[in-house]
């Protein structure tokens, strides 16, 4: 037999809800950790007085007595485990594991017996139910019952609000009263938070980030007491999973995060942390309202009566000393500016944070705690609005993704170096070696199905290889930029702009005014001209080509889209596509291979038929039309050009950019124009023929 014996899987009740975990029997002590929560209870083993197995609703169970009065109960074994603990409980603990039938009689009359934190009910000195303690939260009376009720717990699906006692109305040896005497046995251990005596010390209007607002803090032996302007809430000890002591990124204030289970509530709002700001600046003289040998005794030596110094110090010293939980501070880790937390976006709101020796801290809104242990992998993650941040993906265990953004592109050496440290399944690793700026970043999809970035990854790959021959069908649009036109178009207030045929008959008339009045100098400055970038022309598809081959995930989707319709009657065709992905996700690499082979063939027949297209002729309409659009400008721009000293003397105003309508109006009103000239040198030659005729006449005679 082994020095230690460990089982997975093993649930606990708490207030209602079962939490599992993981079991750990040594020679020194027994060992439980939750696995939601990271909690570790602990017992050494001299403290065990007796251990007891039986039969329970998740299969068996042991139930564990401490000489403190203290009970633990684990359930979930095996019936063939109880020989390997009760021989291991012999040799190690001491302790005999006793075999404990319960009662399953039905009655509802028997007797109720106090051990330690625990109420049971037995029948027949059988146990017919338990009841812990701690799970009480109220205790009431009545002429002849006692109404015991329950803390109420959110992961619970049914919660149980309370149980009724029946005491008969006989009085004890000593006169007292069963009822009264039933109800404060159940008061002594249970979890009721009574404000019996003086606080310990009262903080005066502390800063309180979540629940917001300002609170006095009044520090109780069992308890923590928030009483601001509109609630109270009260904190037992108990509560109380961790505690976090957090540097601002800006050096000149402090985060005290308390971290709670169950969690405080107001209304329908949980509030998991309680997370109190300071500033390190001020300074605070405490007096505990104990004597110093009560400090000494409680608390040995983590407290003193007097104390004086930085406010945040003092208030986590006591908050350590009261919870008797270590405080959690930011490990080696050091961002690019050389603080310990990182900012970023959680939810649309910015906070930091905290990249811890065990896990991960995020505050403020909403809080998150995140463990190593409960991570399943990690992601670095393109930014989605900027290049110059990135995004950092944590996936748990349970299938929770939580996304930190809009973090700095600096940061990304020092966090993936730290995440690499750790051991911390990273998704995308490999991308840092070849990572230049934010093309590095792995897309936060990796994992996912796209069938619609599929289909244009596939026809990219296609248009390169089977048109990489036409060069018209190679170019791409040019981005419109209105500033930028032609060379030979004068600007408006420049030197070589002239006056145009429209408006030189005007100019006369505007001649005698303009003498009238004082000149006016151009205060616009003249830009130096751009030069022009090639127009690069549209892909003219040729109709005639071959059809493109589909991606293997495509054939699949059309073999199965009416399959899939007839299981998912109603089904959108959004809907249809986001379940295919999904099925295609999870179809097993053989049948993957099948549709990749078909795919393959499918584009083998594709470059055959493209090949024989090409040497058929075809591939050349495209071709044409984008040479008969060039051919069509250039004789356009001819014309343009040999219009004469007329169509060179126009002075366009403002014609940096002009409207569709405008361009072709004009041209239309220019042909008008060509049209009439074309008719009056017609008239003039007519006129130059007969002239010659007329003079040969007259030299004759």
């Amino acid at each position: 037999m082994g020095d230690t014996l460990e089982f997975n899987n093993i649930q606990t009740e708490l207030k209602g809800s079962w939490n599992d975990g993981r079991l750990r029997f040594s020679k020194q002590s027994v060992v439980y950790k939750s696995h939601k929560t990271g909690k570790v209870d602990s017992i050494s083993a001299p403290e065990l007085s007796a251990a007891q197995w039986r039969r329970v609703c998740l299969g068996h169970g042991i139930k564990l007595a401490t000489s403190a009065g203290h009970i633990y109960r684990y359930d979930g074994f095996r019936d063939t485990d109880f020989e390997k603990i009760s021989a291991f409980f012999k040799a190690n603990y001491k302790v005999e594991l006793a075999e404990k039938d319960m009662c399953v009689k039905g009655w509802n009359w028997g007797t109720a017996k106090f051990s330690g934190s625990l109420l049971s009910f037995d029948v027949n000195e059988s146990p017919v139910f338990e009841i812990p303690l701690a799970s009480v939260s109220q205790c009431a009376t009545g002429k002849n019952e006692v109404t015991v009720e329950f803390h109420q717990n959110d992961d619970a699906e049914v919660s149980l609000m309370e149980v009724r006692f029946y005491v008969p109305p006989n009085t004890g040896d000593d006169g007292s009263d069963p009822v009264e005497a039933f109800a404060q046995n159940v008061l002594s251990k249970a979890d009721v938070i009574q404000a019996t005596g003086d606080a310990v010390c009262i903080f005066k209007e502390l800063q309180c980030l979540t629940p917001r607002g300002r609170y006095d803090i009044r520090i109780y032996p069992t308890f923590l007491h928030l009483h601001g302007k509109t609630f109270d809430y009260k904190i037992p000890y108990t509560t109380v999973l961790r505690l976090f002591l957090l540097p601002h990124k800006d050096q000149r204030q402090m985060f005290f995060v308390i971290s709670l289970d169950p969690p405080i509530k107001q209304g329908q709002t949980r509030y998991h942390f309680l997370i109190l700001l300071f500033s390190k600046d001020e300074e605070l003289s405490l007096s505990l309202n104990m004597s110093e040998d009560e400090v000494e005794k409680r608390y040995e030596g983590k407290l003193s009566k007097n104390m004086s110094g930085s406010l945040f110090e003092i208030v986590s010293r006591v908050m350590k000393a009261l919870v008797n939980r270590k405080i959690t501070v930011p490990g080696n880790f050091q961002g690019h500016s050389g603080s310990q937390c990182i900012t970023c976006a959680y939810k649309a709101s910015s906070g930091l944070l905290y990249p811890l020796e065990r896990g991960f801290i995020y505050v403020h809104k909403p809080p998150v705690h995140l463990r190593f242990e409960e991570i399943s992998c990690v992601n670095f993650a393109r930014g989605t609005t900027t290049t110059r941040s990135f995004d950092f993906e944590i996936e748990t265990k349970q299938n929770n993704q939580y996304t930190f953004s809009n973090i700095e592109r600096e940061e990304y050496g020092k966090l993936f170096d730290f995440v690499n440290a750790k051991k911390l399944n990273i998704k995308n690793r490999g991308i840092k070696e070849g990572m230049k700026g934010a093309d590095g970043y792995s897309d936060s999809d990796e994992d996912q199905h796209d069938a619609y970035l599929e289909r244009m990854k596939e026809e990219g790959k296609i248009r390169e290889e089977g048109d990489g021959s036409d060069e018209s069908e190679g170019d791409s649009d040019e981005s419109f930029n209105p500033g930028e036109e032609d060379e030979d178009v004068p600007e408006e207030y420049d030197s070589n702009a002239s006056v145009s045929d429209s408006e030189a008959d005007d100019a006369d008339s505007e001649d005698e005014a303009k003498k009238k009045k004082p000149e006016k100098k151009p205060k616009k400055v003249v830009k130096e001209k751009k030069e022009r970038k090639p127009r690069k022309e549209k892909k003219v598809k040729d109709p005639g080509a071959p059809k493109r081959p589909m991606s293997a995930y495509m054939l699949w989707l059309n073999g199965n889209r009416e399959r899939i319709k007839s299981e998912n009657p109603g089904i959108s065709v959004t809907e249809i596509s986001k379940k295919a992905g999904e099925m295609w996700k999870q179809l097993s690499k053989d049948r993957k291979e099948e549709w990749d082979r078909k795919a393959e063939e499918a584009k083998k027949q594709y470059e055959k038929a493209m090949k024989e297209y090409r040497e058929s002729g075809g591939g050349a309409t495209a071709a044409s039309v984008t040479k008969e659009k060039k051919k069509k400008g250039g004789k356009v721009e001819a014309k343009k050009k040999s219009g004469g000293e007329k169509e060179k003397k126009k002075e366009p105003v403002n014609e940096s950019f002009k409207s569709k309508e405008f361009i072709s109006s004009e041209e239309s009103s220019s042909e008008s124009d060509r049209d009439r000239g074309s008719k009056r040198k017609a008239s003039e030659d007519e006129e130059d023929e007969d002239t010659p005729a007329s003079s040969e006449e007259s030299g004759s005679d």
